[in-house]
């Protein structure tokens, strides 16, 4: 199923609702939203982007970012969604390695996604629109929507692996489709006087909601900021509620402390959180402050938003034997996916046996992108016996609750955002007087981690830590940058000549303490 076909069964349905919001302002009611959806596609058409073509989009939260995507699906090509904090030379390799020759941005990446691109050298130019420079057209002169089959690609969703380049995870109008029937299963009911809040970044599973809240009718609401404030979300959410958003648990603390203090968290209806670890104590008092507003989600970009829920009444539940334990779950497998505990051998784990934690069913992924091949024939190793090995170790109980206890790949979430160590590594290891180098993760109270790197200089050498700051931002995004440094004189290694990062963030916790 097309997404686009949502939105025009929608715009006939309910054309004067209210759809895209900047603020309080409305943007566009649903009449407008298609209209201008279809006369993008034509745009489109126009300078040549056909069926199956990758579009990326690398730009900042706004209301237009909807406009570009369903342009994109309307057409039937593939959206390539660019997480907006990554540094322009990161989101050019991206935007290389799907191949896309056309990029949506924001007004402020234009000039350094350009410069970018100019630097990689790709075989073929990508051109930049403006999200801020979108046609307008009446809806009744517009082609329909192409019709799109339930195995092509629609989402090509770049994720970070362990060999420290993003991996193009490619997701499928079925993946969405029974991603967003199971958000009405197993996550929350939506209204058509919903509003859905752009909080966190679009181009990740914020965006991923909007869907269903197209299928329904409801509000799509971007903050002025663009981005998280506490205090903005709170007033806003007054005003065009009840809300409901995506939230990474540490803008869930932010926005408890923000409610406890000035109250005025009415207008929240749901917060969905997930991407990271929620400390037990911190869901504890979201509650007590908030109420029965908060539900837990745990997905992957593999199996995007959609491998476990515990439910509002089930975080906010104190009178259960266990509730303690179950609150410090992941919740039970979603409706449309089989979860199995995995060990090492592949067999499958008993009860409250920790074991790789592993998916099946139509909400996995079609595979993952391989530089430009057809979508479809990309090699994924992922992928076992029809099995999504996720990484992640967890056990679940004779209840069906999964928990989480630690994660087979070295991945550092800071919050709520995947962070991983070789990239990182591989830069440091450009500076002449680096040796050797290791990053891992230390918790964090705020962030839930942040990034340390160990670092061996050559011999007889020694590099400033505001000059190691210097190369990571020229190269990666901010965020990615070790918060602190430590210079030693070897790393830890066995036999086999591997670093031991356990080693390392055991000698973090002596040092923390």
């Amino acid at each position: 199923m097309n997404p686009a076909e949502w939105l025009q069964r929608t715009a006939r349905i309910t054309p004067q609702r209210p759809a895209l919001l900047y603020g309080e302002r409305v943007v566009a009611d649903y009449r407008g939203f298609a209209a201008r959806v279809a006369a993008l596609a034509a745009r489109l058409a126009g300078q040549g982007v056909t069926q199956g073509d990758r579009v990326a989009v690398f730009a900042k939260n706004c209301p237009e970012y909807l406009v570009a995507l369903y342009g994109i699906w309307h057409l039937g090509a593939v959206a390539v969604p660019v997480n907006a904090k990554l540094h322009p030379r990161e989101a050019a390799w991206i935007i290389g390695d799907a191949g896309a020759r056309f990029c949506f941005v924001s007004d402020d990446s234009k000039a350094g996604l350009e410069e970018a691109l100019a630097i990689a050298q790709a075989d073929a130019p990508c051109h930049l629109q403006a999200l801020s420079d979108l046609p307008d057209a009446p809806l009744d002169h517009a082609a329909p929507p192409h019709p799109t089959l339930a195995d092509d690609v629609i989402w090509l969703f770049y994720t970070s692996g362990t060999t420290g380049r993003p991996k193009g995870v490619m997701l499928t109008a079925l993946n969405m489709t029974l991603m967003t029937l199971s958000y009405l299963a197993d996550v929350d009911d939506v209204s058509p006087d919903d509003s859905i809040l752009y909080a966190a970044p679009m181009s990740h599973g914020a965006g991923l909601y909007n869907f269903v809240h197209v299928m329904r009718g409801a509000r799509h609401v971007v903050p002025v900021s663009g981005g998280f404030d506490a205090g903005e979300v709170l007033a806003l959410s007054a005003r065009v509620g009840p809300v409901s958003m995506f939230a990474a648990p540490t803008m869930v603390r932010r926005l408890v402390d923000a409610a406890r203090d000035t109250g005025g968290f009415e207008g929240i209806k749901t917060v969905i959180y997930g991407g990271g670890p929620m400390y037990l104590a911190d869901i504890i008092e979201a509650v007590e402050v908030m109420g029965p507003r908060f539900v837990q989600i745990y997905g992957q970009g593999e199996c995007p938003m959609a491998i476990t829920a515990l439910s509002r009444a089930e975080v906010a539940d104190r009178s259960a034997p266990r509730w303690k334990a179950r609150l410090g779950s992941v919740g039970r497998a979603q409706s449309g996916v089989r979860l199995r505990i995995a060990r090492e051998d592949g067999t499958a784990a008993e009860v409250d046996e920790i074991g790789e934690v592993t998916v099946q069913g139509a909400l996995v992924m079609a595979g993952y992108w391989a530089g430009g091949a057809t979508p479809g024939q990309a090699p994924t190793s992922a992928l076992r016996d029809g099995w999504l090995m996720t990484g992640d170790m967890g056990a679940v109980d004779a209840d069906g609750y999964l928990t989480l206890h630690d994660r087979s790949k070295d991945v550092i979430i800071s919050g709520g955002t995947n962070i991983y160590p070789r990239e990182v590594e591989e830069v440091l290891l450009t500076h002449p007087d680096v040796h050797e180098v290791s990053v891992v993760g230390c918790p964090d109270p705020e962030w839930g981690e942040h990034v340390v790197a160990f670092v061996v200089f050559r011999a007889g050498t020694s590099v400033p830590q505001a000059e190691l700051d210097a190369l990571c931002l020229a190269n990666i995004a901010r965020f990615k940058r070790p918060k602190t440094y430590h210079a030693v004189a070897e790393l830890p290694k066995n036999n086999y000549g591997k670093v031991l990062k356990g080693a390392l963030r055991e000698r973090l916790r002596e040092m923390t303490e």
